[in-house]
């Protein structure tokens, strides 16, 4: 009796653990978001008037030389790109970071907040800052009234 009781307590340990190990597993796919960068950043701006744009928003491709400038921060990524205003005068960027390791995402959030500067532009400054990030993704958005949808875009990304 006491071997059955005992074959019976390892073969639900078992399939507790497996089963916990997929949960884990699912979760983590669930989190990263697939696309490019430029696709997700084209999700950011979903629903957002083309009138409303800062004039001449462009993608730009960051990297170790230009990284830094754009997001305020030093960490490891894979890829990053910034989404900013041609316009010199105009307090908006979006800086979309795909990290290396998704478990550097809360630290990278906390010295991306710490060292954002929404005044770079020396004459004008980002009325709100946010830095989220989902999976392996960072983002850092400085903006005036664009900036909680974009934030919104973001925290519904699938």
């Amino acid at each position: 009796m006491k071997k059955i009781l005992y074959v019976l307590c390892a073969i639900a340990l078992c399939l507790t653990l497996v089963g916990c190990k997929d949960t884990e597993t699912k979760d983590v796919k669930e989190k990263n978001i697939e696309g490019t960068l430029p696709e997700i950043m084209e999700k950011l701006y979903e629903g957002i008037p083309e009138e409303e744009l800062p004039m001449i928003v462009e993608n730009i491709e960051l990297n170790s030389e230009n990284f830094e400038y754009y997001a305020f921060a030093d960490v490891k990524y894979k890829e990053a790109i910034a989404s900013e205003s041609m316009t010199g005068a105009t307090a908006h960027s979006v800086v979309l970071i795909r990290l290396e390791d998704s478990n550097d995402a809360e630290k990278a959030v906390s010295d991306i907040k710490e060292k954002a500067d929404p005044r770079k532009w020396i004459c004008v400054e980002a009325e709100n800052t946010y830095v989220l990030s989902k999976g392996d993704l960072v983002v850092l958005i400085m903006s005036n009234e664009l900036a909680p949808k974009i934030k919104e875009n973001f925290e519904n990304l699938k």
